[in-house]
């Protein structure tokens, strides 16, 4: 009976991982993995996540974000520079031929939304404008995942 249960749980969990993951395709570019961090009420910004693969020969260059959820949508970069983290807005990032590129918190890139125009809730989606040097442009949806261990301070009441 315990097993019976258990397996139920690990068929429901995967559908829902299923039915959560959607993947766009632009040109040679594969787009993956979309999702924000739910955040509190009255923060001021939040992160979103992606994953986008070169599938290509020639190289291209995610040069803008932008979303109505948010009154700025910049392409930022973590790094730790002696023992601190430092986050920048970087003018675009590289994708080079067969190169993944995974934004995940903690590190790395991301898309920061600043200017919040509502509390990014769990369970509820929204678009993102990606543009390309050479793919062009595409509309994916960001789903906002209930993530309450807070990685790359996105999840802290302070501003940036």
């Amino acid at each position: 009976m315990q097993l019976r249960h258990l397996l139920s749980i690990s068929i429901a969990v995967l559908a829902c991982n299923f039915a959560n993951a959607q993947e766009y395709k632009l040109k040679d570019l594969r787009i993956e993995d979309v999702y924000a961090r739910a955040t509190m009420p009255n923060q001021p910004s939040g992160g979103a996540y992606l994953t986008i693969e070169n599938q290509g020969k020639e190289a291209d260059k995610l040069i803008a974000v932008s979303s109505t959820i948010a009154k700025s949508t910049q392409i930022h970069n973590m790094s730790m520079e002696n023992n601190v983290m430092k986050m920048r807005e970087v003018p675009h990032v590289e994708l080079k031929p067969s190169e993944k590129l995974v934004m995940k918190p903690g590190g790395g890139y991301h898309v920061m939304l600043i200017g919040l125009h509502q509390p990014l809730k769990a369970g509820d989606k929204f678009p993102l404008t990606l543009t390309f040097e050479k793919a062009g442009k595409t509309e994916v949806s960001v789903l906002v995942k209930d993530v309450t261990a807070p990685a790359g301070g996105h999840n802290m009441p302070h501003g940036h």
